[in-house]
């Protein structure tokens, strides 16, 4: 019986690792597979590439200076060592598992195979198609930077190293999904991050199984916070490279996911999610002034519609200077059933505006507006009040900095709306003991979701509450556990 060829190192007959690029990575048969043969000191060499992920200029350069060998070189027993020195480019490196090679070639680096030799050259010159760093969509400031991460994990890598040139600054980088084999990078301070926090972030990559996360870091999120059926967001992200680098100072760890313009910030509490880097662009009172205002918009979007609802059906709770809040007249719709149609109305709005294309969005826009919104108050289906007070929350929500938070937050208000509707006050204080109760039971990577304020810690939530000056503000959050406490140099505390 024919002996079966061990194919999990580099064979030094260089026909059998043609055989199992064809078989394995289908050579031939995928056009966008690149290989080239070429004759060297009579050795045969051979050049594999993923056509689209390569600099094809490198490439043509370095077949270029491969064949140059034979005008120039007349030891054949050193050919691979006159390969490796031949090779022009900063990065490369020799491996004997074939399996390495394979996922190095298709990440977008080219794999050079010898004949003779049981190892191959593995020369990064991957250059990924996308577009160029630009102010994230979602996250725009009056005066800062306007570049912003993009989805190619090597140039976010180099966003945040350009703002933060410590030597302790760690990029390690680990491979998920059986099949996609998509590139993550695990971003900490050596020296400030904890060791078991990074620890468990990284068992908890190492454990996912899958065949390959196309949703990017979102899949991610879902395998290291188990977050389940919780609608609230239990980890940040942002297209920021400042942001990110300033939670690195503060003891955070970085996700950075190819594919992906956002990065993951592991632990995060609730009141990371409403912090904004327009703050920290302003004077600290202008800053604290902004934070307020942001407050105030995200409780009107959680709580505006369930409490003047609540008011509309129990007029005897409101003083006599507040006794015009409410409708005026009978309408010929429910109050409940307008507000939850004018609340999705909305969403519907959302929704529209986000498939819309941009040319036809102002139409769109009009057309709700004029025609949907003021013909159904003319026709008594919603009164006056009820487009007030839903307009003025939908508002609260598209202040909220985090999408994730302000969609939670939608949920949320929906369901307190529909038991006030149903039970009135007892519904309401039901609902929103029960919404108190269920964030103080959440965790993200074991950071209690309602800190500073439970457990509750003074000096931390003055800082959340207030946007205090930089040179006041040097400890870092506790809630990370940091190895060095203190941001600022020792002879600046």
């Amino acid at each position: 019986m024919k002996q079966q060829q061990d194919y999990s190192h580099v064979s030094g007959k260089i026909k059998e690792n043609e055989a199992y690029m064809k078989d394995k990575i289908g050579l031939g048969t995928s056009f966008d597979l690149g290989f080239r043969e070429l004759t060297l000191l009579k050795t045969k060499v051979q050049i594999y590439y993923v056509t689209g992920l390569c600099d094809s200029s490198v490439i043509a350069e370095l077949i270029k200076k491969l064949i140059d060998i034979n005008d120039s070189e007349r030891e054949r027993r050193k050919i691979p060592e006159i390969i490796h020195n031949r090779i022009i480019h900063q990065q490369v490196k020799a491996t004997e598992n074939m399996d390495e090679a394979v996922d190095q070639l298709l990440s977008g680096l080219i794999v050079i195979f010898v004949n003779g030799e049981k190892q191959s050259f593995i020369v990064d010159v991957r250059k990924y198609p996308g577009r160029t760093p630009q102010e994230p969509d979602t996250e725009h400031v009056v005066r800062g930077s306007r570049d912003g991460y993009t989805e190619n994990v090597i140039e976010n890598t180099a966003l945040t190293r350009r703002r933060i040139r410590d030597a302790r600054l760690r990029f390690e980088m680990m491979k998920v999904g059986e099949r996609s084999k998509t590139d993550l990078c695990v971003c900490y301070l050596d020296d400030v991050a904890d060791d078991g926090l990074v620890k468990v972030i990284k068992d908890r990559v190492n454990d996912i199984e899958i065949g390959g996360i196309p949703m990017a870091d979102k899949t991610i999120e879902e395998f290291i916070v188990q977050r389940g059926w919780n609608p609230y967001p239990l980890v940040r992200y942002t297209e920021r490279p400042d942001v990110a680098s300033n939670h690195l100072l503060e003891g955070h760890v970085l996700l950075i996911v190819d594919t992906s313009p956002s990065v993951i910030i592991l632990p995060t509490t609730y009141f990371h999610h409403v912090q904004h880097a327009e703050e920290y662009r302003q004077a600290p009172i202008i800053g604290s002034f902004i934070r307020w205002v942001r407050f105030l918009a995200i409780l009107a979007s959680v709580f505006l519609l369930p409490l003047w609802l609540l008011f509309a059906i129990e007029p005897s709770l409101l003083p006599k200077e507040l006794a015009f809040i409410g409708p005026q007249e009978e309408g010929n719709v429910p109050i409940v059933l307008q507000i939850i149609l004018a609340d999705l109305g909305v969403e519907f709005l959302r929704m529209a505006a986000i498939h819309t294309p941009t040319p036809l969005s102002t139409a769109m826009g009009l057309i709700a507006a004029v025609l949907i919104g003021q013909i159904a108050i003319d026709v008594g289906m919603f009164g006056p009040e009820v487009i007030l007070y839903v307009s003025v929350s939908a508002i609260g929500s598209y202040v909220t900095p985090s999408y994730e938070l302000s969609v939670a937050n939608k949920l949320t208000r929906f369901i307190l709306i529909v038991v006030t509707g149903f039970f009135g006050v007892i519904g309401f204080a039901i609902g929103f003991t029960l919404y108190i109760m269920y964030l103080v039971r959440l965790r993200s990577i074991r950071t209690p979701y309602l800190w500073p304020f439970l457990p509750f810690n003074a000096g931390a939530l003055a800082q959340i509450l207030i946007r205090v000056p930089v040179p006041k503000s040097n400890k870092r959050p506790s809630i990370v556990h940091p190895r060095n406490n203190y941001r600022q140099p020792a002879g600046k505390r």
